[in-house]
């Protein structure tokens, strides 16, 4: 009797993992063949989540980030300016 259990265990341990292999490919292959369109929404809807659990900030004006990326390359010029 327990070795029929352990024998059922394992039959459904294996149709489990067997159905999220399947879902894993059908995943993958919906994510291969996305439209530029598909995934530009996709990468939306993240950055909208990210804005509303707090992180990201939303509106940073271009000026912003290239004010950012300056004060970092400074940054970076004066650490290999002290070698």
């Amino acid at each position: 009797m327990f070795a029929d259990i352990i024998i059922f265990m394992k039959y459904e341990m294996r149709a489990y993992r067997d159905r999220w292999q399947a879902v894993a490919e059908i995943e993958r292959q919906e994510l291969q063949d996305a439209t530029l369109d598909e995934r530009w929404q996709q990468l939306n809807a993240v950055v909208s989540l990210a804005i509303g659990l707090g992180i990201m900030m939303p509106d940073q004006s271009e000026d912003k980030v290239h004010l950012q990326w300056a004060k970092l390359k400074n940054q970076s010029n004066n650490l290999y300016a002290a070698v």
